[in-house]
């Protein structure tokens, strides 16, 4: 399993969204879309699990593409370290 990091998402995108636009490539797992507190609107991140060579095929496929008029960036998710930052791969 393959979690990946969506940049740059509209305001007004949903799970039902990104679902739709990532199923194309495979099963998706798990949506896990960040909103604000206070509005309810999409902050313009998101995390998408899938299986490795799916991810791997909608990293190439959706990244740079453009989704609601802003072009997405779909990037393997970094795993952060235990003093907060993130490591580095070797």
């Amino acid at each position: 399993m393959k979690t990946m990091f969506v940049a740059n998402l509209a305001p007004d995108t949903n799970e039902d969204d990104l679902c739709a636009l990532f199923s194309q490539f495979g099963k998706v797992r798990d949506v896990k879309l960040s909103h604000d507190v206070f509005s309810g609107k999409c902050r313009g991140f998101a995390t998408v699990d899938m299986e490795g060579h799916e991810a791997r095929a909608a990293m190439a496929g959706l990244n740079g593409i453009e989704f609601k008029g802003k072009p997405l960036r779909v990037n393997e998710e970094k795993k952060r370290t235990k003093k907060g930052g993130y490591s580095r791969r070797r």
